[in-house]
């Protein structure tokens, strides 16, 4: 299954990934051979979409996972700057020019249910996108030789076109698709469980709606009742597998890469420390590291796990050098490993948060609700089962089981920073919550002895536009251009 879905989503590149932008705003050259628009079936064009959206996000993380401590580069370097540029090729070259081919054909044959998962992947590209860059063209942006200067939407439209588009998807869903065409192996994500398809588009218009919770636009209750039709176990998880001969990311840019010689991360101690006993003391002798770590990360067999400083220059936290590296055989680090958009312990933690805020909550307040609670240990007892880990101990340490009376915020979003490793959603919590080391324990900023680039003791908070688009779109850029130490508009 997992060798089907990956060479299924190559050959759609290999049709559509190129051919289909010759109508977008970004082309330069249009590959001679490539299959045109009319020959190509609403089947054809789904699963390279889907390919691309998973691939997008992975890009964004290359960038995004330095930002929040998962990793540092080899020896401890902190990443200055970013364009995301990946992102930006992934979200405006391959994926809503197709995305909107796919809209058109599927409305033509009123395969409904096309349609909407349509929607929920342009949501997901417009989601990552602005909250990449803030404004972001999306109303112009495939208008082609009309408009070779597209204009930028602002973030908030942005967000108001996400929850449209989910909406919009949900009602469909929900509807009896008679078209005779529907979705099957095209599907990398849910192999045509239109149910799946629902659950997930709940879940995530519940994950940008916390988005706006501190903005003041959405309340925490709206997030509650969004949730309840999400995610109900791990199976629902939003992911894709790769397989032996199209090799996960991730594995080829750390694995293959340290195993060859050439440059890649390590671990950063934000999150080794977060799992090894350091921030959050182990109450049992049973204990000494979460049993996740090993899924995440290789110390070469040393007694102690030792994450690398951000800019640092290879020192872990107590001033000896740090041990930690991705596993070869990692979760998400070996040769078929999935990259993960979405995931039910996510939902939990989406719905402990909104839980916790809705009681009344602040980030050094003590003691929630039963509903926040239940959905952090259920958070937790997830992401133990979905790495394969024996979560007995960790469970019920009294590190982890703090009882409702003794919940924080630091709790449940040190399980959901935990969870969600490599997944650049982490971004957006750590700017949603200003860097705090209330919420985030023990993050401080990094350190300029083995780091790139200006801005020394500020925070990123975005990326720059890429030099690409500066070239096409000047005078567009130059409006919307700021530094990438700027809040975004849900962050102001």
């Amino acid at each position: 299954m997992k060798k089907f879905i990956i060479k299924t989503g190559m050959l759609g590149l290999l049709l559509v990934g190129l051919s289909a932008c010759s109508d977008n705003y970004f082309d330069v050259n249009t590959p001679s051979g490539t299959a045109e628009e009319e020959e190509l079936r609403v089947s054809d064009l789904m699963a390279p979409v889907m390919y691309r959206a998973l691939a997008g996000q992975y890009s964004a993380e290359q960038s995004f996972g330095n930002y929040t401590q998962y990793f540092v580069g080899e020896g401890g370097v902190a990443s200055g700057e970013t364009t995301a540029s990946g992102l930006w090729s992934s979200v405006y070259l391959y994926t809503l020019p197709n995305v909107e081919t796919i809209k058109e054909k599927a409305d033509e044959i009123g395969a409904i249910h096309y349609s909407a998962v349509a929607d929920i992947l342009t949501a997901v590209n417009l989601g990552v996108a602005t909250d990449t860059w803030n404004n972001i063209p999306y109303t112009e942006a495939t208008n082609g030789q009309d408009n070779l200067f597209p204009d930028f939407d602002t973030q908030e439209s942005i967000y108001t076109e996400i929850f449209t588009l989910l909406d919009t998807a949900i009602a469909q869903l929900q509807q009896t698709d008679d078209s005779g065409t529907y979705l099957g192996t095209d599907d990398l994500i849910y192999a045509g469980d239109t149910d799946k398809w629902l659950r997930a588009a709940y879940t995530l218009k519940a994950r940008y709606q916390l988005h706006l919770v501190q903005k003041g636009t959405v309340s925490a209750s709206e997030v509650l009742s969004t949730i309840e039709n999400g995610f109900v176990s791990n199976d629902d998880d939003f992911q894709m597998f790769y397989d032996d001969e199209d090799q996960n990311p991730w594995y080829s840019i750390e694995v293959v890469a340290k195993s060859t010689g050439n440059y890649h991360n390590d671990l950063a101690s934000q999150l080794v420390s977060s799992m090894n006993g350091d921030y959050f003391p182990f109450e049992s002798d049973a204990l000494t590291i979460d049993p996740r770590l090993p899924v995440f990360g290789d110390n070469g067999g040393e007694d102690e796990w030792k994450g690398y400083v951000s800019g640092g220059g290879g020192l872990a936290p107590d001033g000896t050098s740090g041990n930690t590296g991705f596993a070869a055989d990692g979760y998400y680090t070996s040769i078929d490993s999935p990259l993960l958009l979405i995931s039910y312990a996510e939902a939990q933690f989406i719905k402990a948060e909104a839980a916790f805020l809705a009681n009344g909550g602040s980030t050094t307040s003590v003691g929630s609700s039963a509903v926040a609670y239940e959905a952090y240990l259920a958070g937790v007892e997830a992401s133990l089962s979905k790495y394969d880990v024996d979560g007995t101990d960790y469970l019920a340490d009294g590190a982890i089981a703090v009882g409702e009376s003794g919940l924080m915020l630091q709790h449940i979003m040190k399980e959901k920073y935990i969870h969600n490793f490599l997944n650049p959603e982490t971004f957006v919590d750590f700017r949603r919550y200003d860097f705090s080391d209330d919420v985030f324990k023990g993050l401080s900023i990094r350190e300029e002895e083995d780091s790139d680039g200006d801005y020394a003791g500020e925070w990123f908070r975005r990326a720059t536009y890429p030099t690409t688009e500066e070239f096409t779109n000047p005078d567009v850029v130059a409006a919307n251009k700021v530094t990438p130490v700027t809040p975004v508009w849900w962050d102001e």
